[in-house]
């Protein structure tokens, strides 16, 4: 666990290294605000923090969890690394001009360590319960910074068909029911136009993939597969309504 936790650590100190080598300023903190629509990115970079930090938590907690044997209290050990982790990360944002440290990123990120901790010790809610990412392609595909790449991701909590016994067998077990949020309309050029941020609370139906595709494998591969498709929902696979009336993929 010592080796994950060291590459991580130096992922990290990568990050904030080559800040320093930019224009920096002096430790300061800068109120972000959460999903209103006169943040800088409507929230979703807030959800970002969350999942991000899940992610990572989930990802320890796999690693301590088959290396100790199941012990007790590895889901709150890889909680509190992934959250120690990510607030080293939020401290280089501290001394950037444009930026700061940011109480709201920081405590996203310890709800989304602390849903893994839930996920991971209440029975039956990993089976039944999924916190996941969408990314939908734009015109360049992807976009790997700033506004653009917050603008592709949707964030959801999926309840999974498959976790139910009395779907178990039957084809309800290849759905989930969706609850999540995204925003759109918050690019420069938009603001510039006049065009208001929306903001999108939506419900929705979607396609299990991995219970789909891999379901019942018992391939390295097909096991890797379906884990990896419980945090990824991929795009074109739901059907939503959201608050803004827009129903549809």
């Amino acid at each position: 666990m010592k080796t994950e936790s060291l590459v991580f650590l130096g992922y990290f100190s990568m990050l904030s290294g080559k800040k320093l080598f930019k224009e920096t300023t002096k430790f300061h903190f800068k109120d972000e605000g959460w999903f209103g629509k006169d943040t800088a990115n409507i929230g979703v970079d807030k959800l970002t923090h969350a999942f991000d930090t899940y992610l990572l938590a989930e990802f320890l907690h796999s690693r301590i969890h088959r290396r100790s044997n199941a012990s007790e209290g590895d889901a709150l050990t890889a909680a509190m690394l992934a959250s120690g982790l990510m607030i080293f990360n939020e401290f280089s944002d501290g001394i950037e001009p444009d930026s700061g440290w940011s109480v709201q990123d920081v405590a996203m990120n310890l709800a989304g360590a602390g849903f893994s901790v839930l996920r991971n010790t209440v029975p039956g809610l990993k089976e039944k319960v999924s916190f996941k990412i969408e990314i939908v392609p734009n015109g360049h595909i992807y976009s790997y910074e700033g506004k653009p790449h917050y603008e592709q991701q949707r964030f959801m909590f999926s309840i999974k068909g498959a976790g139910f016994k009395r779907f178990s067998r039957s084809p309800l077990r290849f759905l989930d029911l969706q609850v999540g949020y995204y925003a759109s309309d918050f690019l420069n050029k938009d603001r510039e136009a006049g065009i208001k941020p929306k903001r999108h609370v939506f419900v929705g139906i979607g396609l299990n993939v991995g219970e789909l595709l891999f379901g019942n494998s018992e391939s390295s591969f097909g096991t890797a597969a379906y884990s990896a498709l419980d945090y990824v929902q991929l795009p074109y696979t739901s059907i939503r309504y959201d608050t803004t009336g827009r129903f549809g993929t």
